[in-house]
């Protein structure tokens, strides 16, 4: 993996290496204070960081060792960019190179994000919606994540109760942990192509919800929502008087059938939120620019105080780079939609290999395959198995014996679920359904043999 050097996977320490660590932190300090020194780590993100993906990944790759002679596949989170066959568009590079090069992105920008930049992602989005967002109701962000974390600080109050689906991606529960908020879940459906619960929503909803979040295309179901149940979605939410957060960072990333369809066309039965970025269409999730979308033709953001309160989250929060948001109206206009086509017939090829390996290891099974996305999602059957006590001790087990890293469902809110990434290079692909062949073959229960 060393042509990888950039991916979220560590090196083996040699034995000096844990010399040094082990010299460095076994002394006391020194110093005049000894063991009374009057400052230490503030642990309030504790129990927000133990929920976080990039913390169980960690613990994966831990798991991992040299001794048992195999190059580690990560395929426990989604980075297709360091992969030749993942690359960026031209245009893309083109923009960037041609904002660094004008000397007019080397200023601070606006909190909310410069202006070119707020335009350019409404002239975006607004291709797709009949009613059409003008760049106020744009604002720029660190990548979605910022995104994420902005909605959820900005709507945080005592007593507040966020509702989000079984599968999600889990920094939206490390924010909502983090500011207080009370999660509450509502299932998907994977027997209804993961259509949304609308009545256990609406069972669990009350006068305390700040919004219902949805992911469109999903992450990591790779479904992909159809006209007629995102009407249902938005009907739901106005009876309820709660806001609809879409996360729909995926939007380019579609193989399948289904035609992707923005909440936002729906803005008028109830106001919308839209979180996007360019991270995963365009394969630049270093790059960290990204979006919030208000879809509100009736102002109710604004009597509401939301707008006013995301400004001034963002006005203490770091901004994305001046030189990013100076190309992004070139990278939005300017990307051939033959780039897409491209990378979307590697995945849908990925998929089918996966799809089809699955049929050699009965302890995984897909309920649907994905027509969007980089990840296949499969249920975990722990009574096949003869020492695996869940999806963790699976992942763990498995990272330990065959140095393969898949994450672990409970990470992403559902147990005994297992996601694979399927945006890696095929051989990679091709290895991991190996090693996992032979790691059923070695846990399978005997009297199943």
């Amino acid at each position: 993996m060393s042509q990888h050097k950039n991916l979220f996977v560590p090196s083996f320490k040699t034995d000096q290496e844990e010399e040094d660590v082990e010299r460095k932190t076994t002394g006391n300090g020194g110093g005049i204070g000894g063991d009374v020194w009057k400052f230490k780590g503030n642990k309030a993100a504790k129990g927000a960081a133990n929920v976080s993906m990039k913390g169980t990944l960690t613990r994966l790759f831990d798991c991992c060792s040299k001794d048992v002679n195999k190059t580690i596949l990560p395929l426990g989170h989604g980075d297709p960019s360091v992969y030749r066959c993942f690359q960026t568009s031209v245009d893309a590079e083109d923009a960037v190179v041609e904002s660094l090069r004008s000397g007019a992105a080397n200023s601070y920008a606006p909190g909310v994000g410069i202006l070119p930049a707020r335009r350019a992602v409404a002239n975006y989005l607004n291709r797709d919606l009949p009613h059409k967002m003008k760049s106020d109701d744009i604002f720029i962000t660190v990548g979605c994540c910022q995104g994420i974390e902005t909605m959820i600080h900005a709507l945080a109050r005592p007593k507040a109760n966020i509702v989000l689906p079984t599968l999600i991606y889990p920094l939206y529960h490390s924010h909502a942990i983090h500011s207080l908020v009370e999660i509450r879940k509502y299932n998907l459906l994977p027997d209804l192509d993961w259509e949304i619960d609308l009545q256990g929503v609406e069972a669990i909803a009350d006068e305390n919800t700040i919004a219902l979040v949805i992911i469109n295309p999903h992450n990591p179901c790779g479904n992909v929502y159809t006209y007629e149940h995102l009407k249902k979605v938005a009907e739901m939410a106005r009876k309820l008087g709660i806001m609809v957060i879409s996360d729909e960072v995926y939007n380019k990333t579609i193989y399948g059938e289904n035609k992707f369809v923005p909440m936002g066309i729906f803005s008028s039965i109830a106001p919308v939120v839209t979180l996007g970025s360019i991270s995963k269409g365009w394969f630049v999730p270093g790059w960290r620019i990204g979006w919030i979308a208000m879809n509100d033709p009736d102002n109710v953001f604004k009597t509401t105080g939301v707008v006013e309160s995301i400004k001034e989250h963002l006005d203490i929060s770091p901004d994305p780079s001046t030189i990013l948001q100076f190309a992004l109206p070139n990278i939005l206009e300017k990307t051939k939609k033959d780039f897409f086509d491209k990378s979307n017939l590697i995945l849908s090829q990925n998929v089918d290999l996966a799809f089809d390996a699955l049929k050699d290891i009965p302890c995984l099974t897909c309920p649907k395959k994905p027509e969007s996305c980089t990840y296949l999602v499969t249920k975990l059957d722990i009574s096949l198995l003869e020492d695996i006590t869940d999806d963790f001790d699976f992942c763990m087990k498995l990272a330990r014996e065959q140095n393969l890293v898949l994450l672990p469902g409970e990470v992403l809110g559902l147990k005994n679920w297992v996601r694979f990434s399927i945006g890696v290079e095929r051989s990679m692909l091709e290895d991991a359904f190996v090693r996992l062949k032979g790691f059923y073959a070695r846990h399978v229960k005997t009297q199943l043999t």
